[in-house]
């Protein structure tokens, strides 16, 4: 009974036979030529040439599947059992395509190294597990096929997608990061770190009660956060600007504004007020400088000015609340 409930529903490597080995490898290869064509239409529009590197990946494992028809219908003729990758213990997997469909074009490629060279240590262990000098021999030369298919996606590679077509794809995919996430993000980072710096501190010094003034942090940012995060996406569905899929940016812009003002409310759960302030002071400092780097990193800002933006900015507004809550 136990050894029925704990029972695997996949069958060992070691039970397979040479037919099944065979029908597995068919297997595989239709589906990596399902995956590559996937990705070649998702990069047809904005990077035609990584998608032709895609397609032709995909004629190659088609080409490697005849093959493989043409050996097992020589030995065992024509019908294929049914076994997949994932009815066998041990064996590489893929993911679905709906798992890849974020996936970003440097993703796409390291995912189809990572394939060919999964499958290529798979056959050769594989091999190594087996003591029919037949079925090594299969494995042996699946495995040279997987090793020579990184070959080919190299020099596809090297064919469509030279040093200059590549560099101006990394600096789209780059430019679409910015875009979609980083700018956003930015502007949530600045509105919440320096929107609040003023309800916060006035609130701090009105009462000097540090649980008062946590909540009034609190509430300030996570309103902010919500406010701007719906905003950002409602604005611009991207499909004119280009700047991506709203609800990425509005989580960017909504995340980031709730933590910029959390980061110098949060000190407020310290019960002892000038300790509070203080750590909420310094932590200001870092939040105002992470800015003006951001700016400076992606958006080409120069840092002192950026720098002097930020931190004259931030100031003003630290100085409008301390004076308003002692007033």
């Amino acid at each position: 009974m136990l050894a029925r409930f704990f029972r695997s529903s996949k069958r060992s490597f070691e039970s397979l036979s040479e037919q099944e080995i065979l029908a597995l490898a068919i297997a595989s290869e239709e589906d990596d030529a399902r995956i590559y064509l996937a990705y070649a239409d998702r990069l047809r529009r904005e990077f035609p040439a990584s998608a032709k590197v895609f397609e032709d990946m995909a004629e190659v494992e088609d080409t490697h599947r005849k093959s493989l028809f043409e050996i097992h219908r020589q030995r065992f003729g024509e019908r294929i059992p049914l076994i997949r990758r994932e009815h066998v213990q041990g064996f590489y997997e893929r993911k679905p395509d709906w798992l890849r469909a974020n996936l970003s074009l440097d993703a796409m490629r390291q995912e189809t190294e990572a394939m060919e060279e999964q499958a290529y240590r798979f056959y050769v262990e594989a091999a190594k597990r087996t003591s029919d000098a037949s079925t090594r021999e299969l494995l042996g030369d699946l495995a040279l096929a997987e090793q020579g298919h990184e070959d080919i996606a190299r020099m596809l590679g090297d064919k469509h997608t030279p040093e200059d077509v590549k560099r101006d794809e990394n600096e789209a995919v780059h430019r679409q990061f910015v875009l979609t996430y980083v700018q956003p993000g930015l502007a949530g980072l600045m509105d919440g770190s320096v929107s609040t710096l003023a309800p916060i501190f006035a609130a701090a010094f009105a009462t000097q009660d540090t649980w008062q003034t946590f909540l009034v942090g609190l509430s300030a940012s996570v309103g902010a956060g919500i406010s701007m995060g719906f905003t950002e996406a409602a604005h611009d569905d991207g499909k004119i600007s280009g700047r991506g899929s709203p609800v990425k940016r509005g989580l960017a812009c909504g995340i980031m504004t709730a933590l910029g003002g959390l980061g110098h409310a949060l000190p407020y759960l310290i019960p002892h007020f000038w300790t509070a302030t203080i750590t909420a002071a310094v932590i200001v400092f870092f939040e105002l400088w992470a800015i003006a780097f951001i700016q400076n990193r992606y958006m080409e800002t120069p840092f002192l000015r950026a720098a002097f933006q930020v931190v004259l900015g931030g100031g003003l507004v630290l100085g409008a609340g301390i004076l308003i809550g002692n007033g």
